[in-house]
């Protein structure tokens, strides 16, 4: 008999174990995972660095990084922020360092300093953590004639635990999603949340590794589907016109980096139904506008009459790209700035300001994958992430559906839901 169980072994999971033990010393706590190895997407986080959380400190701020969560997760960010993340890490001594982009890291510049933080903490309070451990059903405590309290079941492969808490920390876990649904929790359909566009086009053919900031619109799918297509509109509607500003990597495939990620996460639903086929807007230089870049490209036109265009870098961006775009725009490699007529500028000023391009399907990257959908939100009591409909039951991470953009956030709101439901249950029990 265990006094809590923590079903899975990430992020989630560890956290709250470290800080039940911390809160309650003389509890009986057993993580279950159900693969060989704990903490994979730690791991994988950042490079393998491990992106710890985000610079955005205020609460207000944070949930403006969440997709799906942002009302549900404000007050949650009062009591267990970043800040607070920051301190629980940096008290233990694990020092943090802030990129220029707000993501905040290990200096060890190493996940690993993560993850044998968390596995020493939990062999250091006696916290069982038991691999290859896949859980198959929860059992809720069944009513008994004394009405004296009975514990949950937690079922596993080999053998059958009992818990008076449980914890589900389990991620995008199909299986544990399937189960729960017949337990009466109402499952939001998962899809991918973080992800690259698959785009082949010769204007970014043989460029790959070349990222710039830019600002990416997502227009419409580039299909027939009506339906698809209405949804589409009533959401741009909804929610004003999916946009995204920062940087953008050209790639093998197509186009990614935070700028498309971005788009990815906010989008995720949308761009599902669209099976991934719609048409995006690239502002290649986006601090200008196509009537600024028409004036710039005029002036150069008086200053540097005699110069090729194609070897003129009239902007910040990489040599390559310019060149291409250039083409693209229907400038022979050849043409003067003084044989550029007026349209022929603003054909120029076109590409490099709204380049239209169309994706064919995306491709993930395993450091970032997420999920949007999970658990309803309305069956999550966000004072305490307990079950609405089981006493308790807990739920944090991305068993829930919520998710954040890239940049720390989903690690975020694993350390905010673990913290507030470990807490909760240290309450219960002194």
């Amino acid at each position: 008999m265990y006094d809590v169980i923590i079903v899975g072994g990430g992020a989630a999971g560890f956290y709250a174990a470290l800080h039940i033990a911390e809160g309650a010393p003389h509890l009986k706590i057993a993580i279950l995972e159900k693969g060989r190895k704990v903490l994979s997407k730690v791991k994988i986080s950042g490079g393998g660095r491990c992106n710890v959380t985000n610079a955005a400190i205020e609460p207000q701020l944070l949930v403006q990084h969440y997709p799906r969560g942002t009302k549900e997760l404000l007050g949650p960010f009062y009591i267990h922020g970043s800040r607070d993340t920051i301190s629980y890490f940096e008290g233990h001594g694990i020092g943090l360092k802030t990129e220029k982009d707000g993501r905040i890291f290990p200096i060890t510049n190493d996940s690993m300093t993560i993850i044998n933080f968390f596995l020493n903490k939990t062999l250091e309070h006696g916290t069982e953590v038991l691999r290859n451990t896949p859980v198959l059903d929860i059992i809720p405590p069944q009513q008994s004639e004394s009405n004296s309290e009975q514990p949950w079941q937690v079922v596993s492969k080999h053998r059958t635990f009992t818990a008076k808490f449980v914890m589900i920390t389990t991620g995008g876990n199909s299986k544990i999603w399937s189960m729960l649904g017949q337990k009466g929790y109402q499952i939001i359909q998962p899809v991918p949340s973080l992800f690259s566009f698959n785009i082949k086009d010769d204007r970014i053919a043989g460029l790959q590794g070349i990222s710039l900031n830019t600002r990416v619109k997502v227009l419409r799918p580039n299909h027939g589907n009506r339906e698809m297509s209405i949804g589409l509109k009533t959401w741009s509607k909804a929610r004003g016109s999916l946009t995204a500003e920062g940087p953008l990597l050209i790639t093998h495939w197509g186009l990614s980096g935070p700028a498309i990620l971005k788009l990815s996460a906010w989008g995720a639903r949308e761009l599902f139904g669209c099976g991934y086929r719609f048409r995006i807007q690239v502002n290649w230089i986006p601090d200008y506008h196509s009537n600024s870049i028409v004036q710039v490209l005029k002036e150069i036109k008086s200053v540097d009459s005699s110069k090729t265009v194609l070897r003129t870098q009239a902007f910040d961006i990489p040599k390559k790209l310019w060149g291409k775009l250039v083409k693209a725009s229907g400038v022979n490699p050849s043409l003067t700035w003084a044989e550029m007529s007026n349209q022929k500028i603003e054909n120029l000023a076109t590409m490099l300001s709204a380049s239209e391009f169309d994706v064919n399907g995306k491709s993930t990257n395993k450091e970032e994958f997420v999920t949007a959908g999970g658990i309803e939100l309305k069956q999550i009591d966000f004072k305490t992430f307990a079950s609405r409909v089981h006493p308790n039951l807990y739920f944090a991470g991305e068993v829930l559906n919520i998710d954040g953009i890239t940049g720390g956030f989903n690690f975020q709101s694993a350390w905010t839901g673990s913290y507030i439901a470990s807490m909760a249950i240290v309450s219960n029990v002194q």
